[in-house]
């Protein structure tokens, strides 16, 4: 086959990661191929280094010039207990979705005012555990959901503050599995057809529910600052109804995530400086049309924290060329540590692990080893002549893949581990399996 093309030149190494003169990948410091040999693979490697200057930007572009805003990382991105901990190192909040999202949260000793618990349909169980928690906020996604939580907060005998999430008719330019800001969306209620408002007079009327402000979120991997420009729009000006119908003035207007990151070549994400800078003067924009005063603006990122932290390394199999068709590279993970290829074509560069140096040669498909003709962690990415026992690497796995991972074909989760000056640390075990049957029961009438 003909040279593609020499080396990884063309590929983008993010926060530490480097080739060391064995032509090897390393990040945080450590040695991928050495990695591999002590922990195993598939293995997810998180960069903390990275992670907390992308923390650290988020600090600098949107709360240390906006006194008052709050950085809340979505949890559902990546969360483990170390990640908490992290999070709360670098002075962010956090955004929870679930009771268990919440539970890692409480058990890591975050502060429960700097959560805001999240979700379309919260259980009363997880909506207890929340109140009686003492969250900072609660998001209320529709008139149901309020319901529960205001008798939820009578029987505890405490009142909370809440931000009803608002759809603003705002289709992002994304894949549409991801959008959530249009009006036909599963997600809160739709300024267009007057719900939003019902909802917010609902609040107001509660005797155990306080309305802190109003809360977005249109979509994830937005490349376009545009988008947010419309919904701040979209948003401020509903504001400003909500005073006219109520008299209340909401003091905080919450914008979700949806930053999004590189992937591969063509995804051309703008810096963190330039959103802030965009979103806090399309804010004051706004705000000034109406005669409002600047609300305490809130955002949510977590793809753009972790994703381009993390990578995924995967020991090669078989590898099987089919002539003028296909060059397959079967590995040892796949969808259940990454089904964002099979939920919705999500494409990643790649590399080997071992031989960075090497020219590329080869173009191939990446297989995992589940029975799904689906399964698949990439395609046609360009890669060395690739024989089994080579190190594979995906890059930009930090979000979403450990989250999203599974035991289909009773697979066991991969480890995790967090690498910073040399040092790697497990921060999530590698699933044994024991792991897997732990919670199987056998009826007596079955033995």
């Amino acid at each position: 086959m003909d040279d593609i093309r020499a080396g990884v030149e063309t590929m983008r190494l993010h926060g530490t990661m480097a080739i060391n003169g064995k032509g090897h990948l390393t990040v945080g410091g450590c040695d991928t191929v050495d990695l591999a040999e002590n922990f195993g693979t598939p293995l997810y490697i998180m960069d903390e280094a990275y992670i907390r200057e992308v923390c650290g930007q988020y600090r600098e572009t949107y709360i240390e010039p906006y006194p008052g805003n709050e950085v809340l990382y979505a949890a559902k991105a990546f969360l483990t207990m170390a990640m908490v901990r992290v999070v709360a190192q670098e002075g962010l909040g956090l955004d929870v979705v679930s009771g268990g999202e919440l539970y890692t949260a409480l058990q890591a000793g975050f502060d429960p005012a700097r959560i805001c618990f999240h979700g379309n349909n919260k259980s009363r169980e997880e909506i207890y555990a929340g109140v009686r928690a003492n969250v900072g906020r609660i998001m209320v996604d529709n008139p149901a959901e309020l319901d529960t939580l205001e008798s939820v907060c009578a029987e505890l005998g405490q009142t909370v503050s809440a931000v009803p999430r608002i759809t603003p008719n705002v289709a992002a330019h994304t894949h549409e599995y991801v959008q959530t800001g249009q009006l036909d969306s599963k997600f809160g209620q739709a300024i267009a057809t007057g719900q939003a408002m019902d909802l917010i007079q609902k609040i107001i009327q509660s005797k155990h529910v306080r309305l802190k402000g109003v809360h977005c979120h249109i979509g994830s991997q937005i490349f376009e600052i545009e988008a947010f420009r419309l919904a701040v729009q979209n948003m401020v000006a509903f504001v400003s109804e909500v005073r006219e119908k109520t008299g209340v003035a909401l003091e905080e207007l919450n914008l979700g995530g949806g930053f999004g990151i590189y992937y591969t070549e063509g995804d051309d994400p703008q810096p963190i400086q330039s959103f802030a800078r965009s979103i806090m003067d399309a804010v004051r924009q706004e705000t000034g049309k109406y005669g409002l005063p600047v609300p305490r603006v809130v955002i949510e990122p977590g793809r753009s924290i972790v994703g381009a932290a993390g990578i995924t390394l995967y020991r090669v199999g078989d590898v099987k060329v089919i002539p003028d068709v296909r060059v397959y590279v079967a590995v040892d993970g796949g969808m259940t540590d990454n089904p964002r290829y099979a939920l919705y074509q999500a494409k990643y560069e790649a590399a080997l692990a071992n031989r960075m140096n090497d020219p590329l040669t080869v173009t191939a498909s990446i297989a995992g080893k589940c029975c799904e003709s689906g399964d698949m962690v990439a395609r046609d990415v360009q890669l060395p002549g690739v024989a089994p026992g080579d190190l594979l690497t995906v890059f930009s796995t930090g979000a979403y893949n450990y989250s999203m991972s599974s035991n289909y074909n009773r697979l066991p989760k991969p480890a995790v581990v967090l690498v910073n000056g040399g040092k790697a640390d497990i921060i999530v075990k590698r699933e044994t399996p024991e792991d897997i049957i732990r919670n199987d029961v056998v009826p007596d009438r079955l033995r």
